[in-house]
């Protein structure tokens, strides 16, 4: 039997650049800082890194408006640190996703700058352009994400339209222009000849665009039309960038973003094993801390991939949403427990930077708001050290994190009861297990406020429970007691009971992983 894919088995971890590690003294995280912070990662045993967008960019939105595809941001460093920072990568046994961003560039990129330069210019249609509508306005009512205004920009110079889902300074491409598919291949390729093992790909569900640019239904407005852009143009647009990572050694893959809210919706981005390797399926990270709407979310999500073979992705924070434990109402206890449920379950774990220190979100003043989508709190800088700076050679570009104090990477791994060390606790046992890396799974009857399930693959079983609720809960009389006789605590979330044979209770906001005795 051949093993499963490494991206199947591996828990990768996100790092937004500009705020994980500063090591030029200028407050903006870069890749020599990442170079230099690889050993935390290596400790905490994480499988690979997916690096958000460190390419030239005027920052509009923080680097998802690119300038140039294949260069480093002079912020960021330089292509010798990127290749300097994926040999130690490499070296250390860590696999490197980029992010790729393929539905728009930035309005300085070389490509738009002629676009609309002129109507006749050879890259006019490597975007999306239109007339006015008869009374002069945009040329439909989409609505762009950010800001609740027109999806369009008129041009003076040129007397049209160009459509940008996000921000004015970036442009939609154009993916009906076969120019444009090779255009964004060549990028991949250069990527991919540099040796990165995979890539994000930004707004995969908004690549095809509809012909007829139709309104969006009044009853969506004013949502953003990135929103429900799904569109039967984008699959072979997927399967052909599948095609070709498929044509390189060393099992490359692909993580789509696909921005639905709807994991009915997410499931066709995996084709038929032809496009998107992962899926990221978002309604998971939104559903409240509740035992039955995780129980709705594992039964929606498996019973919607598993009949197509598909693989799922499991995420609970990231650098566009409030980190899990602000969500979750500040407990540390329920960040914890969550830790356990993400990384017990079938399917591929993303980790974004911080979680592991129980970071919250920051409280960022008005003075100091910088994202246009207001997402700076998550994308707070990583503490490293207790001391003053925190690790930073000077003020970083965003505030820290609240218990900055107490929240360092490094006062965490000195400390047995910390979320750092329990997520290596949680990281290391998966790694020995194949029941928790690509076994089956089946959900346990359980009380109320309690989710569990197993975990098996060959005579390897593991079982993970789950209590939602703020008090104790009593397994007895119960399957999850039944399923789990003879077992022994392997990690909880507390730390309290491990080695333990006792598991007829779970404490409040407590998460078990069990072995067989």
């Amino acid at each position: 039997m051949s093993a499963p894919p490494w991206w199947s088995t591996a828990v990768l971890y996100q790092i937004y650049p500009r705020s994980f590690a500063d090591a030029n003294g200028d407050g903006v995280g870069d890749l020599p800082g990442i170079r230099r912070r690889l050993d935390h990662l290596v400790r905490l045993g994480v499988d690979g890194v997916w690096l958000s967008p460190f390419y030239r960019s005027p920052m509009a939105d923080f680097g998802y408006d690119v300038s140039d595809h294949c260069d480093v941001d002079p912020v960021f460093g330089t292509l010798a640190d990127f290749d300097a920072l994926l040999a130690d990568c490499h070296a250390a046994g860590l696999r490197v996703v980029v992010d790729l961003v393929p539905n728009h560039t930035s309005d300085e990129h070389p490509w738009f700058v002629a676009s609309r330069s002129s109507r006749d210019d050879p890259r006019r249609d490597w975007y999306v352009w239109r007339d006015p509508a008869p009374d002069g306005g945009p040329p439909n009512n989409w609505i762009a994400s950010f800001l609740p205004e027109p999806a369009w920009t008129y041009d003076e110079a040129t007397g049209q339209y160009y459509l940008h889902q996000f921000l004015p300074q970036q442009p939609d491409l154009n993916w009906a222009n076969p120019e444009v598919e090779a255009a964004v291949h060549d990028v991949m390729r250069f990527w991919l000849d540099r040796g990165v093992d995979g890539f994000r790909i930004d707004v995969a569900h908004g690549l095809g665009k509809d012909p007829e640019l139709a309104d969006d239904p009044e009853d969506l407005l004013p949502q953003p039309h990135v929103g429900h852009n799904d569109r039967p143009e984008t699959h072979p647009i997927l399967q052909r960038m599948r095609s070709l990572v498929d044509g390189y050694p060393g099992d490359r893959m692909l993580v789509g973003e696909v921005y639905l809210l709807d994991t009915h919706r997410v499931a066709p981005y995996y084709g038929s094993g032809d496009e998107l390797h992962l899926a990221f399926n978002f309604p998971p990270l939104f559903a409240p801390w509740e035992a039955e709407a995780w129980r709705g979310q594992l039964a929606t999500t498996y019973g919607l991939l598993d009949p197509v073979g598909a693989w799922p992705t499991w995420v609970l924070s990231s650098h566009d949403a409030p980190r899990h434990r602000t969500r979750y109402g500040g407990s540390e206890e329920r960040a914890r427990a969550a830790a356990a449920l993400l990384l017990g379950l079938r399917g591929t774990p993303f980790l974004y930077a911080g979680e592991e220190l129980g970071l919250l979100d920051a409280d960022v003043p008005p003075e100091r708001v910088v994202d246009p989508g207001g997402r700076d709190g998550c994308r707070a800088p990583i503490p490293w050290e207790p001391t003053a700076g925190h690790g930073w050679p000077v003020e970083p570009w965003l505030p820290f994190p609240p218990e900055v104090e107490t929240h360092s990477a490094a006062d965490e791994w000195a400390d047995p009861r910390s979320t750092l060390d329990l997520y290596q606790r949680l990281l290391s046992a998966r790694r020995a297990s194949p029941a928790l890396r690509h076994g089956e799974q089946r959900v346990l009857d359980t009380p109320p406020g309690v989710l569990g399930w197993l975990r098996t693959a060959g005579a390897d079983r593991r079982a993970v429970l789950v209590n939602f609720t703020d008090r104790p809960v009593e397994l007895e009389g119960t399957e999850a007691l039944g399923a789990t006789a003879g077992w022994i605590v392997e990690v909880a979330s507390d730390g309290v009971g491990e080695g333990s044979r006792n598991v007829g209770r779970l404490g409040p906001d407590q998460a078990l992983w069990l072995r067989p005795a």
